[in-house]
C-alpha cells in the first residue's frame, strides 16, 4: 500500500465522494480534507481484515474491491463488489463491532480514507450526511436479503445469471456494451454465486453452448439477456 502524490489528489478526493461533499459546509469540507487521504492497493492487496477494530470509511475512487467472509478450509465467500464512488466497511465502524467480512482489491484500485472520528464529528454536525448513512445502510440491508433468498432457494443457472447481472449493474461494459467489463477467475465468479468452482464452470460451459454467452479466457459477453434474464427470475 503506498500514497499517492499530491498532484489531484484533492480534485479525486472531491470525486470519489461526490454524493457526500454536496452535502457538507464549507466548513466541514475543509476540515474533512485535513484529514482524508487516497492509497493504492495492488491487485489482491487487502485492505482490511476480519476481526480487525475499524478505524476509516472507505470509498472506491477507481478499480474493483471485493468483499468478503472466510469459509471452512480457506474459501472464501464473496458477499459483494464495492461499487464505485461507492463507501464500504463502515457499518462495523458506526456499530462500534469489529469487521465480520474482509476487504482486497480485485484489480489495482485507488481507495479513500476518511478517518472514522472525523465522519463521526460531520455526522454530529450534519443531519443531511446522517441521513444519507441511513439511506446506504437500509440500501445494504435490502441487497443482502435479496442475495440471502437468491444465493438459498435459486439452483445454480439461477444464482450464475444473477451473478452475472450484479456484475453488470455494478461495473458495466466494456465499448461493445455486451462485454462485462471485469477480469474474473471462476473461482471468484464460483464465491460470488455460492458454489463450487467446478460447478460455475459447467454452468458457464452450457450458458455459452445455449449462445447466451461467450467466453473469452476471463472476460464474459452477455449475448442474450434476456433469455439470461429468464434464467435468473426462474431460478
Amino acid at each position: 500500500m503506498v500514497n499517492i502524490g499530491k498532484e489531484n489528489e484533492r480534485e479525486q478526493i472531491r470525486n470519489a465522494i461526490k454524493d457526500l461533499w454536496e452535502l457538507l459546509t464549507e466548513e466541514q469540507k475543509s476540515y474533512l480534507m485535513k484529514f482524508v487521504s487516497l492509497q493504492r492497493f495492488k491487485k489482491n492487496e487487502s485492505i482490511y481484515h476480519e476481526g480487525d477494530t475499524p478505524e476509516y470509511l472507505f470509498c472506491l475512487a477507481k478499480g474493483k474491491v471485493k468483499i468478503f467472509k472466510e469459509g471452512i478450509g480457506g474459501r472464501h465467500q464473496i458477499v459483494r463488489m464495492a461499487k464505485p464512488e461507492g463507501f464500504f466497511g463502515y457499518r462495523a465502524g458506526f456499530a462500534g463491532d469489529q469487521y465480520s467480512t474482509s476487504a482486497a482489491a480485485f484489480d489495482s484500485a485507488v481507495v479513500c480514507l476518511i478517518p472514522l472520528s472525523v465522519i463521526t464529528t460531520v455526522l454530529k454536525e450534519n443531519n443531511e450526511v446522517a441521513i444519507y448513512f441511513i439511506k446506504q445502510l437500509a440500501n445494504l440491508l435490502g441487497h443482502a436479503d435479496e442475495q440471502t433468498v437468491n444465493l438459498t432457494q435459486k439452483h445454480i443457472r439461477g444464482r450464475l445469471a444473477e451473478a452475472l447481472f450484479r456484475l453488470k449493474n455494478k461495473y458495466g461494459t466494456e465499448a461493445d456494451g455486451k462485454t462485462l467489463d471485469i477480469s474474473l477467475s471462476r473461482e471468484d465468479l464460483a464465491s460470488l454465486s455460492n458454489m463450487t468452482t467446478s460447478n460455475a464452470i459447467r454452468t458457464l460451459s452450457a450458458f455459452a453452448s445455449e449462445k447466451l454467452i461467450a467466453i473469452d479466457g476471463r472476460h464474459i459477453m452477455l449475448l442474450d439477456e434476456e433469455k439470461l434474464h429468464k434464467v435468473s427470475r426462474k431460478g
